[in-house]
């Protein structure tokens, strides 16, 4: 819990500094440019991890991978913070906070959806559409197929989960007739 407050802490200085200068979606795609790298490296991830490993190597790796793929001084300065703070692991925690902080300002939230058959691009729309009205938000939809579901879909949006799946209808069904 203590990782994932310093991982918004760092997201919010980020997001406040990327408003100031306009450059709130430009430094999330920057960000998010540097996390894929990261992310998809174990060994790369285990580096910033490691307490024994100087600081300043940290800092100066983050910092060349953000040089490599064009990040702005703002961002490549903040990964090489980050990593000379020895945070560096915490970078996909901090991207997906900034991520968040930019969906709150621009009055959106994501919905995650497992269907069990993809969703065409219009049951996409009608299910944003239906979700953003009872929210009172835009809803961008991060939908996957889940092989699990035997039909229908849910959604989660933040703690709220909209359980329209074959799946939860029996399992309610089952409660239902135990109840009597």
């Amino acid at each position: 819990m203590k990782s994932q407050h310093a991982a918004r802490s760092y997201a919010k200085a980020l997001f406040e500094l990327a408003r100031e200068r306009h450059e709130t979606n430009v430094v999330g795609q920057q960000l998010d440019g540097i996390i894929e790298v990261v992310a998809s490296d174990p060994e790369l991830l285990q580096f910033f991890a490691r307490p024994g490993i100087a600081s300043a190597s940290k800092r100066a790796v983050a910092d060349e991978i953000a040089q490599r793929l064009g990040a702005s001084k703002l961002v490549r300065d903040f990964v090489g913070l980050v990593a000379d703070q020895g945070r560096g692991e915490q970078l996909p925690d901090i991207a997906a906070a900034y991520g968040d902080f930019v969906d709150a300002d621009a009055g959106r939230v994501r919905a995650r959806v497992r269907s069990a058959v993809a969703l065409t691009e219009q049951e996409r729309s009608t299910l944003a559409t239906r979700l953003g009205a009872a929210l009172g938000k835009t809803v961008v939809i991060e939908d996957r197929v889940d092989p699990e579901l035997l039909g229908g879909l849910v959604a989660e949006v933040g703690s709220l989960v909209a359980d329209g799946s074959l799946d939860g209808q029996l399992a309610r069904m089952k409660e239902r007739l135990g109840r009597g």
